[in-house]
């Protein structure tokens, strides 16, 4: 599932947190009318005080605030800061509270991050209101004006009178505010789309990134903090390589808040390097951003291409189509490249007999989950 191309939108890349997190709190303080947050992590700390002072105080002046978050994703937050949210005049919401129904529907989580004001200007990233994300994980956003806003409120709105979302909330004004969406034009030669998908069951996320991998002809650079490819990727990237297009893959190293996950994609990486696929592991810190460069297309959001997300997640994606902003995007990645360790083929073929075998071990239980339905 996805929306239209559209015309007439600006896109502004936000690498760091030091750069997302003030320029979407300065959103948040300069809200008028609506503030839409939708978020997979949430959890007591510095960081989730200071946004819930910030929506307390926009919803004190007047502001509609609504906040839906993941119901295993925020099962980190107080009891105390729930109750401040809500006291505090914020319309709270959890998708799918853990619960003695069947597992897959447990597995399935909203893992998308969303933060829209007025309906004017959205955030989408890999953020969380988590302390790790003010300086222990890397994370990249993308500020988004123009027409595509429109089809983030939308998204936004289904989810929240979804059947599988729980909690207070005033459904009847969210329906006005995804009719009423009053997202700003004009901007010059900036085209994008919100892209989305549901699991198992919509992955346009992933086929459009086939479609474009198939179709490169320059350069295909993918950022993934959880690198667990399914064969047709892990395909289409080999065959792309071997026709001459540079393919690197940017991948967390050492420092990394899943191992195994790392492990169960490390079994990929001598066939990947055979084909001419370049690995690069980044070194100062966890890289917990998703993004892609095809050519001159981005796609920038919350799906990481590993089976959880594609087989269970809820995710989304602002993709554009904008030969300035792919330029800033591949400045991004080339600063990344020199801060890592590329994986060479011959070293990698004398790896040590105890990484294989934990590359074995998790790429088993990796594949034991795909086939959960």
């Amino acid at each position: 599932m996805h929306g239209n191309w559209r015309d007439g939108n600006h896109f502004e890349l936000l690498p760091e947190a030091s750069r997302f997190l003030p320029a979407m709190f300065e959103a948040i303080e300069q809200a008028r009318a609506s503030i839409l947050i939708e978020l997979y992590l949430m959890e007591s700390g510095r960081l989730a005080t200071a946004l819930i002072d910030a929506l307390v105080s926009s919803a004190q002046r007047g502001v509609t605030v609504l906040l839906l978050l993941d119901g295993y994703g925020a099962m980190g937050l107080s009891r105390h800061d729930r109750e401040r949210l809500q006291e505090g005049g914020v319309a709270l919401r959890f998708f799918n509270p853990l619960g003695l129904h069947s597992l897959t529907r447990n597995l399935t989580r909203d893992h998308r991050k969303l933060v829209v004001v007025d309906g004017r200007v959205a955030f989408t990233g890999g953020f969380g209101a988590v302390d790790e994300f003010l300086d222990a994980w890397y994370e990249v956003a993308v500020r988004i004006q123009g027409p595509v806003v429109a089809d983030w409120v939308r998204l936004f709105c289904r989810l929240w009178d979804s059947p599988l979302t729980r909690g207070r909330g005033p459904a009847s004004l969210v329906r006005g505010l995804s009719t009423a969406a009053h997202a700003e034009s004009g901007y010059r030669g900036m085209r994008g789309r919100a892209i989305w998908g549901q699991g198992y069951r919509y992955q346009a996320i992933r086929h459009s990134l086939h479609d474009r991998v198939a179709s490169a002809r320059q350069r295909i650079w993918i950022c993934t903090p959880y690198f667990a490819p399914t064969f047709s990727l892990r395909l289409r990237l080999a065959r792309a390589a071997r026709r001459g297009v540079e393919v690197r893959l940017l991948l967390p190293g050492k420092r990394h808040d899943h191992p195994g996950v790392r492990y169960a994609g490390q079994r990929f990486y001598g066939r990947l390097l055979k084909a001419g696929v370049h690995i690069h592991e980044f070194q100062p810190t966890f890289i917990h951003a998703k993004f892609s460069l095809v050519d001159d297309w981005v796609s920038l959001g919350s799906c990481n291409f590993d089976h959880w997300s594609l087989h269970w997640n809820l995710e989304a994606n602002q993709e554009v189509s904008d030969r300035r902003f792919a330029g800033e995007v591949a400045l991004l990645f080339e600063q990344h490249f020199a801060d890592s360790h590329e994986i060479e083929p011959r070293e990698w073929s004398r790896r040590p007999l105890l990484q294989r075998l934990k590359e074995w071990l998790f790429g088993t239980l990796d594949g034991m989950l795909t086939r959960l339905r």
